[in-house]
């Protein structure tokens, strides 16, 4: 198989997947069985064409939703590639069907705590699309029952750190829409108790590059709300923390491209500052 080229894995995929379509038979003990490998397999042809063919991988999550209706993340998969190629009714459709779900799992389980996290993403998922439409309380509304799951999750075993995570995520969306509501104090709030969770979570392990980017994009966002409160030099030392992170992840990987755009916003954010403060060589040195 040629290095890098994902065809022949797929097309592999895609005859064992009509194996096991072809295998199901309606009514018999091994449909179950059947359909939930073939869904797999096409699960693992989505996975893979998810990069570099969104149509593809669509059309491979898609059949996997034939097989197998009930599977939440497959829901989530399809609205992410439904977005990507511009179907935002289609997006909202899948994701209110992963809700659903979720909230029926859920509501079977209450101390299932892997249907309780699908049900977090299920909001976020739901208040994600509502932002793309604009509708700013409904997407609002939608964050704060994910927050909610996410509080209960993470009082429930403050060690788990994916659950922590989830926490500030559903702090800074929270702040991202108060923001765009042009509520600063509560958006600056929502931002400030992501950011706690951020910087615990990278005292516990300072080479998780994830979590320090995370750490960056909440000293980044800080710094925006306090600047349009009026509170330059405070905005500053925000996004300077985020600069600093910058700098440490792009000297980490040269290559990760990522990195390197965050690192210019950075600079680019302290220039815009400067500028605003009168200090034309310093700002000029930034944007260099």
């Amino acid at each position: 198989m040629e290095v890098g080229n994902p065809r022949p894995a797929e097309a592999l995929l895609r005859e064992q997947e009509r194996v096991e379509a072809d295998s199901i038979a309606v009514g018999t003990p091994q449909e179950a069985d059947r359909r939930r490998e073939a869904a797999e397999l096409a699960r693992e042809q989505g996975a893979l064409a998810f990069a570099d063919d969104v149509r593809a991988a669509l059309a491979a999550y898609m059949r996997a939703a034939d097989y197998e209706p009930d599977d939440t993340w497959t829901r989530f998969f399809i609205g992410d590639l439904k977005l990507r190629v511009g179907d935002v009714a289609g997006a909202t459709e899948s994701y209110h069907a992963a809700l659903a779900i979720a909230e029926a799992l859920a509501a079977r389980d209450s101390a299932n705590t892997e249907w309780q996290r699908d049900l977090l993403v299920s909001h976020n998922k739901v208040g994600d699309v509502l932002v793309a439409q604009g509708d700013g309380p409904a997407a609002l509304a939608a964050y704060r029952k994910s927050l909610a799951i996410a509080e209960a999750l993470a009082a429930r075993d403050p060690a788990n750190t994916e659950w922590q995570r989830d926490l500030s995520v559903s702090h800074e969306r929270i702040g991202v829409v108060l923001e765009a509501e042009g509520d600063g104090p509560a958006a600056l709030a929502a931002y400030r108790k992501g950011l706690a969770i951020r910087e615990a979570l990278v005292a516990r392990d300072p080479a998780n590059t994830q979590w320090q980017r995370d750490l960056s994009v909440s000293h980044n966002k800080l710094g925006d709300v306090l600047l349009a409160q009026g509170d330059g030099p405070a905005a500053l030392a925000g996004y300077r923390k985020d600069l600093a992170i910058a700098e440490a992840l792009a000297a980490r990987d040269p290559a990760n491209t990522e990195w390197q755009r965050d690192l210019s916003v950075s600079h680019n954010k302290i220039g815009d500052v400067l500028v605003a403060q009168g200090d034309g060589p310093a700002a000029l040195a930034a944007y260099g």
